[in-house]
């Protein structure tokens, strides 16, 4: 084998190697073909000495580098496009870290309600035996009000300033008051008659006014306790409407979880992305296969430089 011969061999095989791992990273049917095919021209040169090997020169001059290069154009492109996306995945991570380290979870929430429950359950105990036996202790739980605070701009819904307003309607005859706290008559005697079992229903909040809302266990009767004045109040729960069923996830928790939604669509997209080929491409690709996939393809050779200046002018375009 002569030199110039065994040159254009091993550059061809060079050229085809280069071809592989843009037809792995596209994972392009078209792209697959134009490789195989690509193989099955070299070895035609490498097994038929007779041929003109310069003609092997020429199609990688004319079309596979050209290929190449187009291909390559892409790739950087659509990893330049992707890399963005994962940018703002990366971003979104470490928000959602920073949220993570302070946001009190719906576990948390569901686990301190029952705790605050129980906090009201004794310091009702402790006002009736206050108010009975004309007392000057302070009836309630150690941070009583904590669970407010904590949870009510995450987790308490939000009502209409006029409902608040109705909701704390009261008669002032009708109250139990001393310097600690002041209760309904009636809703006092109901809790002493059902030993002060109550349940956490809901929290209720306006601006910076908050409420929280029990429930009798064993009846279907609510009442209401505001922490600013320490006041108990029957509770109409028609007033309320459906805001007791509001979700029990935290704002942040929501924004959290929406942040996770966003970056499954982002990395969904930039794995689409990076192996994107535009239409013009695809159409292009396709018509080069037909044309060195035809029998006579090497009586064509001499005049494949259309093909190429096509691949040429798709290096200069935008639609890249």
């Amino acid at each position: 084998m002569d030199e110039t011969r065994k040159n254009i061999i091993n550059e061809s095989t060079r050229t085809i190697s280069k071809l592989q791992l843009l037809t792995v990273f596209f994972n392009n049917d078209t792209i697959y073909k134009i490789y195989l095919r690509t193989q099955v021209i070299h070895q035609l040169f490498v097994t038929n000495p007779e041929l003109d090997i310069s003609k092997l020169e020429l199609f990688h001059i004319q079309f596979t580098d050209t290929l190449i290069d187009l291909l390559k154009k892409i790739k950087k492109t659509n990893e330049s496009r992707t890399d963005l996306l994962l940018d703002e995945v990366q971003l979104n991570n470490e928000l959602i870290n920073q949220m993570d380290d302070t946001v009190f979870t719906e576990n948390d929430y569901n686990n301190d309600k029952q705790r605050q429950a129980l906090k009201m359950s004794q310091s009702l105990r402790k006002l009736f035996e206050v108010l009975s036996n004309n007392l000057d202790d302070y009836p309630f739980a150690k941070n009583i009000n904590l669970f407010s605070s904590r949870y009510a701009a995450d987790y308490f819904a939000e009502i209409p300033v006029q409902v608040l307003d109705e909701l704390l309607q009261y008669n002032p005859a009708d109250l139990y008051t001393d310097k600690y706290a002041t209760i309904q008559r009636k809703l006092m005697g109901r809790l002493n008659k059902y030993d002060f079992k109550v349940v956490f229903h809901c929290g209720l909040k306006t601006g910076n006014v908050t409420l929280e809302v029990y429930k009798f266990s064993e009846l279907e009767e609510y009442f209401l306790y505001s922490p600013v004045n320490n006041i108990f109040l029957f509770c109409d729960i028609k007033k309320i409407g459906n805001t007791a069923t509001a979700s029990n996830l935290s704002k942040k928790e929501r924004v959290m979880q929406e942040l996770l939604d966003k970056n499954v669509r982002l990395q969904s997209s930039a794995g689409v992305m990076k192996t994107h080929l535009p239409t013009e491409v695809l159409s292009l690709l396709e018509d080069n296969y037909k044309k060195i996939a035809g029998v006579d393809f090497l009586q064509q050779m001499d005049n494949f430089d259309i093909q190429a200046n096509i691949l040429k002018q798709m290096l200069n375009t935008d639609i890249i």
